[in-house]
């Protein structure tokens, strides 16, 4: 019995009745031979990790776009903190935990520069629109390893396109995931606007802070513990009282601080960067890597342009539009 084996008999023995079994996955789209050494779920998370959209979310932006300062969070430290919440979930539940965290890492690799500005700059332009998820299992499926694509299973494409609003998720664990990306991102939003200046914790209703907690810590313990005890049979939610306050908590942040005229005064700027930078791929695909210019003889300069824009860090998208765009001082040989 090779390694892999002794961990898949321990899953059908431990995990719950309607957790995830990775030998039972529905596979790849290409057929792959066994890794003695891992479960194919854990071979997913292992080439998210390792994978160049990942390490690009470390530059991508959070909430705040582009703050000074080293604490405020990034795409990739959002996707670690959804990540750690997903996996202890997971556990209490019984559940797959190698699947739970290979959805979580990927959920948002199809994420734009400037967050959920640059999303919707790139939904104006495309026919179609465009939706961070859907460009998500784009990337693991055909943008990753220079147009091959990383060939993750089935069940983690699945996850990671239903991990928002819309259609749930085939399995637990990807049921799983879409809370706690719910979950991480109104408390480190929460956190961050507070380090920002533009919130105080004394201006949360003390309606919200008694039901959930008065600190990070116990909102997260409170909102966790709701979904482990509320969740039977691969049924994965929040209790009705914890999830409506909850939504109470959301509503406030957005009109505290995802409307806030300070936190997000340079955003206006964003859908004019966005829109030249497509504009000038889609008109100059000569300009793309290599495969990228197959992608646009293939599926057309459309989405061969967002799915090069999409893929770009904060900076690389603010020092491609001053290459392209801003004069550059020059001399005359004397």
């Amino acid at each position: 019995m090779t390694i892999r084996e002794e961990i898949q008999r321990r899953e059908k023995e431990e995990l719950a009745p309607w957790a995830a079994r990775s030998a039972e996955t529905r596979g790849r789209k290409r057929p792959e031979a066994e890794c003695p050494l891992r479960t194919p779920y854990q071979r997913d998370r292992d080439r998210v990790i390792h994978c160049k959209s990942f390490r690009r979310l470390k530059h991508k932006t959070q909430v705040f776009l582009s703050p000074e300062g080293d604490h405020y969070r990034t795409r990739l430290t959002h996707t670690l903190e959804v990540s750690q919440i997903a996996r202890t979930i997971a556990r209490a539940l019984r559940l797959n935990e190698d699947l739970t965290e290979a959805i979580a890492l990927a959920h948002d690799l199809g994420h734009t520069p400037f967050g959920h500005a640059g999303e919707r700059a790139l939904n104006a332009l495309m026919p179609g629109g465009f939706r961070h998820y859907e460009q998500s299992v784009r990337v693991i499926g055909r943008l990753e390893k220079d147009g091959k694509g990383l060939n993750l299973t089935y069940e983690v494409a699945n996850g990671v396109v239903c991990h928002t609003d819309g259609l749930e998720a085939e399995t637990a664990e990807g049921r799983i995931v879409r809370w706690a990306d719910r979950i991480a991102y109104i408390n480190h939003d929460i956190d961050d606007a507070i380090r920002a200046g533009v919130l105080q914790e004394e201006d949360i209703p003390e309606e919200i802070t008694d039901k959930l907690g008065h600190t990070r810590t116990q909102r997260l313990t409170t909102l966790i513990q709701s979904v482990v005890e509320n969740s039977p049979e691969g049924k994965i939610g929040m209790g009705a009282d914890v999830q409506a306050v909850y939504e109470k908590l959301h509503d406030f942040m957005y009109e505290a601080v995802y409307l806030n005229e300070y936190a997000k005064k340079e955003e206006q700027k964003v859908p004019h960067i966005i829109k030249s930078l497509f504009l000038y791929y889609l008109q100059h695909a000569e300009k793309l890597p290599d495969y990228m210019q197959a992608i646009a003889k293939e599926e057309g300069p459309q989405r061969a342009a967002c799915d090069y824009v999409a893929g770009m860090t904060d900076h690389f998208a603010i020092a491609s539009y001053q290459e392209l765009f801003i004069p550059k001082a020059w001399h005359l040989g004397l």
